[in-house]
């Protein structure tokens, strides 16, 4: 037998982030199934068929798919990776939220298709990268502060592996102590009044399934004189960049991030 017996043949990814990852690691041969959010790599819509959404999922697809290993991601897909599990489907579901942990979630990834020197090596190189913005914005004579809309009604602020990007980007995020909540419904802000009162530098929209826009955030009530809307600081990154804890997030997503507090912190330094 060979030693490529004993990996996954046939791969349904429920998220976009293994989905790119397999891609990067050139493995995308054994995924069978993608989720119907995925944009990353694009040609994955083309060749891929779809099969999830991301709080939902079309099982009897996926099952006449006969996968051999299902990739969820978060406790909000327990419910497919149950019904999944009780039809005899090996099921692994990450649950992420730091950046350390995404690094570590990748690894398993790349070593549960027998890439696990490529994924090492690939790793690495994300790591050197986030370690040399760092030491960039280390120089910044003055950090910005950042408010990250997760969500607009409510309002939800950043997940943790976003707020800690933002502080390796340069910026500090308004809302630290909500980023350590690893549920959505624990990073309600109730109060508009409240990010008002925290007075973010720059603002930044991040929308699963719909655009956040920025002229629309400028004109909220009592929002005229936040410092970002004042000076016009105020920008979308999309989520597929930012709010997948993959190689998007730790690569595109981050760059952006940190492109908005170098051109701000040039001016106000």
């Amino acid at each position: 037998m060979s030693k490529l017996d004993f990996f996954p043949q046939r791969i349904v990814c429920l998220t976009e982030e293994t989905t790119e990852w397999l891609y990067l690691l050139g493995e995308e041969a054994r995924i069978v199934g993608i989720s119907g959010y995925t944009v990353r790599p694009r040609r994955a819509r083309d060749e891929k068929p779809k099969v999830s959404a991301f709080l939902s999922a079309k099982i009897d697809k996926i099952l006449a798919l006969k996968p051999d290993c299902v990739f969820g991601f978060s406790d909000l897909q327990a419910d497919i990776a149950a019904l999944l599990i009780r039809a005899g489907v090996q099921v692994t579901v990450f649950n992420q939220r730091s950046v350390d942990e995404v690094f570590s979630v990748l690894y398993q990834v790349a070593a549960m298709v027998g890439q696990a020197q490529q994924g090492l090596q690939r790793l690495q190189h994300m790591r050197d990268q986030l370690d040399a913005m760092q030491q960039a914005a280390a120089a910044f004579k003055r950090r910005p502060k950042v408010y990250f809309e997760e969500w607009d009604e409510p309002h939800i602020s950043a997940i943790r592996w976003v707020s800690e990007l933002i502080g390796i980007a340069g910026g500090d995020d308004c809302f630290p102590e909500l980023a350590q909540m690893p549920m959505g419904k624990d990073r309600i802000i109730a109060s508009s009044q409240t990010i008002i009162d925290r007075a973010p530098d720059i603002i930044i929209g991040s929308l699963c399934g719909k655009k956040f826009r920025p002229d629309n955030a400028a004109a909220r009530a009592g929002w005229q004189d936040v410092p970002a809307v004042r000076t016009k600081q105020i920008f979308e990154i999309k989520s597929a960049d930012i709010l997948q804890p993959g190689p998007a997030a730790l690569t595109d997503g981050v760059a952006q991030l940190h492109r908005i507090f170098q051109q701000w912190e040039a001016v106000h330094a």
